[in-house]
């Protein structure tokens, strides 16, 4: 039972990065069609939204809760808890302050959202772009942590988060500047 609960909790965590992925892009088309002509970005932005509603309700939130709940029960029938401030169970906290941290920006989307829907939302597509990227390097984090659960390959995992991170500040400047070309 115990694997089959765990597949189940991998497949809900990647309906959950699905969502977490493509809300913001669908926030950064809402704000990019404030650029077209009135009845262009009217069209545009209700369909936009009807499609972010429609993922957030129906694909992230669900998600999120089932991951939860499964993480929860994976953690238990796998006795993790009982680890967590062992010497062996290090990996184990690391990734609970990762997801802790996943959490937050889930929440932090949440707030966007309602920020979007009463029309408040006052980031610019390119801000959207960088909060993005947050999910990404949270995936890496929580994978390599997981996986490589010794801390020497843990700092040099980090070193490379740091790269990665950095490439992909890189990569959104250049996208901004071959897009204003």
């Amino acid at each position: 039972m115990y694997l089959y609960i765990k597949a189940l909790h991998i497949i809900f965590v990647v309906t959950w990065f699905a969502g977490l992925f493509y809300i913001p892009r669908l926030m950064i088309y809402i704000i990019e069609a404030n650029e077209k002509p009135e009845y262009e970005k009217t069209i545009i932005q209700e369909q936009l939204k009807i499609m972010l509603k429609r993922l957030w309700f129906g694909i992230t939130w669900p998600s999120a809760f089932i991951t939860f709940i499964l993480g929860i029960w994976v953690a238990l029938s796998g006795n993790w808890f009982n680890i967590v401030f062992q010497k062996e169970g290090k990996w184990f906290l690391v990734k609970l302050v990762l997801v802790l941290l996943l959490y937050g920006y889930h929440f932090s989307l949440q707030y966007l959202y309602t920020l979007l829907k009463n029309n408040k939302l006052n980031y610019s597509a390119q801000q959207i772009r960088y909060w993005n990227e947050v999910p990404t390097v949270l995936l890496f984090s929580i994978v390599f942590a997981v996986v490589i659960k010794e801390w020497l390959s843990f700092f040099w995992g980090l070193s490379g988060l740091l790269l990665l991170m950095l490439i992909l500040i890189g990569g959104i400047m250049l996208y901004k500047e071959f897009r204003n070309k």
